[in-house]
């Protein structure tokens, strides 16, 4: 039986969404093991000018825990 656990990340990306859920994920494997999914609760964007300068997005990132 395993046990697992759920954490909230916020990251970014000047380039894209898809590039800020990777940057999230890539941190939270330096901090967490075992992690097996996330799900993007949230996407944003900065916007200065009338140009989108940043992307953001809020997930959740499930991993297991060691027994």
């Amino acid at each position: 039986m395993s046990v697992a656990r759920v954490t909230e990340i916020t990251s970014s990306s000047t380039k894209s969404f898809e590039d800020a859920i990777e940057v999230g994920i890539i941190r939270a494997n330096k901090t967490l093991e075992n992690v097996k999914g996330a799900w993007i609760q949230d996407q944003k964007v900065v916007v200065e000018n009338g140009r989108i300068t940043e992307y953001r997005v809020n997930m959740k990132v499930t991993f297991v825990l060691k027994a």
